[in-house]
């Protein structure tokens, strides 16, 4: 009779639970039982094990074998206990020491020949096992670094189920050799992506081979539109939703694709949250472990709800809003989306997070994202367009706009009308707009100035505030609310807008930088949210 355990890690959305994997041996007819609910992938780990060790030079006992996987009422998917289940029944028949796995917390595919395959959530596991105190980790060679991002983690990167047993027994450490002709990329990672995900889905980042910087979208590209780059540029100092409509061709994509570069770089923990979700989701790109840049996520517009907020069969896998955790996501063509996807993005826009109840269970995931909507006025694109020869009658265009709630859009801080492009502008008579670089530099500048203000308290962009706050415990200039007090009595102002508009209005001042904002500041700020000209914009700086 035998017995030892090791420790695995079971995912639910980004969130790690730690799986003591226990194997007992007994007397009796060789039979080989798991139990702990497990998925289907996981119940076939017992073919997968069983060969991995016969193909690594180690016996496979010939007794009733029993697996379980504790706590047995969360639910267990995936490939990645198979090497913690290995070493368990290797621990069991004394083939290792079972001192030596006890603690030991172990994630990967065994291949039938004994080699380790990667698998998806490495970060994430490795971190719910260090908050549950475990300092050393068994991961695929090819996870390691990744793995190596958790600090004060202990990790060993293994190719083989042969070379853990050497580690373990004290042994000579064989070498494996690659798999696959040398020149192609690995084979061993497939598993790292899911099929149709895409490579770098969601991501933002320079081509290899380029200079950094070299290869971002210029924010100087763009042919007029200053009322839109002042609005993309408050939206990213201050976090701030945006509405860009107009007609066709008018450069609402192009604003859209820069944005992300005016965001500054990812801080240590975002990065860590960021690179989790994608973990999680297989598109993490390998040989770059860490996400550096905010992701940018522009789904089509056929999208489901359930691609939208996550969602799934078994445990809901993260959608494009938890893609666009920290970053950006653009929703390209708007109105064509269905209303009940776009609705569905009302709650993560306000909390920061989505909460996806399934019948395997219920599960939370980061949400914190910058969206920016764009949309033509009307199906043709032209009514605003001026002898342009709009033909949709009155109730199409009504129809068409109305497929943006009002609700959805009054959790939009910025709504901005991007006006056809002239000619002299296309031909560069105006001279260039702006760099991203310059843009970006004044960005960083308002976003410091909003960190140091909001540094005691849990938030840190103006967008996040309380409107109670803005309210009692950093106060507009005397006056300076006085036309939004207005608006508010006439209804072209909600409660939440007025305190959108305050929000912005801080984004302005520190833009601006300024102590708190004056009425110049809550102008600029109500004429983005309500599209109303007040002439704060087109005075020098108003918007930057």
């Amino acid at each position: 009779m035998g017995f030892a355990r090791a420790c695995s890690v079971a995912l639910v959305g980004v969130d790690g639970v730690v799986v003591e994997v226990q194997a007992d041996l007994e007397p009796g007819v060789a039979a080989f039982t798991l139990v702990g609910l497990p998925d289907k992938t996981l119940v076939e780990s017992r073919d997968r094990v069983r060969a991995a060790v016969v193909n690594s030079g180690a016996a496979w006992p010939q007794k009733k074998l029993t697996v379980g996987l504790s706590p047995a009422s969360v639910p267990k998917s995936g490939a990645g206990f198979d090497l913690a289940v290995a070493a368990a029944v290797l621990g069991a028949a004394e083939v290792v020491d079972p001192g030596a796995i006890a603690d030991l917390v172990l994630i990967g595919e065994l291949g039938l020949d004994g080699r380790v395959r990667p698998v998806r959530g490495i970060l994430p596991a490795v971190l719910a096992a260090a908050e549950a105190g475990h300092r050393q980790v068994v991961v695929p060679q090819q996870c390691a670094a990744e793995a190596a991002l958790v600090p004060e983690v202990s990790v060993l990167g293994v190719r083989s189920l042969r070379q853990l047993i050497a580690v373990l027994t004290g042994g000579e450490v064989p070498e494996e050799e690659p798999c696959g002709p040398s020149g192609r990329p690995d084979p061993m990672l497939a598993g790292l992506l899911v099929p149709g995900a895409g490579l770098g889905t969601g991501l933002a980042r320079s081509r290899p081979g380029r200079e950094e910087g070299a290869d971002f979208p210029d924010l100087a590209d763009v042919a007029g539109q200053h009322t839109a780059r002042r609005a993309l540029e408050v939206a990213a100092a201050g976090g701030h939703h945006l509405f860009l409509s107009g007609p066709p061709g008018a450069g609402k994509t192009m604003l859209a694709e820069r944005l992300p570069w005016l965001l500054p770089p990812l801080t240590r923990q975002d990065s860590l949250e960021v690179t989790a979700v994608h973990s999680v989701a297989g598109i993490l790109p390998p040989g770059e472990p860490l996400v550096a840049r905010p992701p940018y996520c522009a789904p089509h517009h056929s999208a489901t709800m359930q691609s939208l907020v996550g969602g799934g069969t078994g445990i809901p896998r993260p959608g494009a809003v938890s893609l666009a955790h920290r970053g950006v996501l653009f929703l390209d063509e708007a109105a064509e989306f269905h209303s009940r996807a776009l609705d569905a993005l009302r709650q993560p826009l306000e909390s920061g997070h989505v909460v996806i109840a399934r019948t395997a269970g219920v599960v939370r995931l980061p949400a914190r994202f910058l969206m920016v909507l764009a949309a033509n006025p009307c199906p043709c694109g032209r009514h605003t367009l001026h002898g342009a020869g709009c033909e949709c009658p009155p109730s199409v265009i009504r129809r068409y706009q109305a497929r943006l709630s009002g609700p959805l859009l009054d959790r939009v801080d910025l709504r901005v009308e991007v006006e056809p492009v002239t000619r002299g502008d296309l031909m560069g008579r105006g001279g260039r707009g702006e760099s991203t670089a310059a843009v970006a530099d004044r960005v960083r500048q308002a976003r410091d100035r909003a960190a140091a203000r909001l540094a005691d308290t849990p938030w840190r962009l103006n967008s996040e505030v309380p409107g109670q706050e803005l309210r009692t415990r950093w106060q507009a200039g005397p006056g300076a609310l006085a036309p939004a007090e207005r608006d508010l009595e006439r209804g072209l102002l909600t409660a939440r807008g007025l305190d959108r508009v305050l929000r912005v209005a801080w984004t302005v001042a520190d833009l601006r930088e300024r102590d708190r904002p004056e009425a110049l500041d809550v102008a600029v700020a109500l004429e983005l949210r309500t599209g109303i000209a007040r002439g704060a914009m087109s005075l020098p700086g108003a918007g930057t």
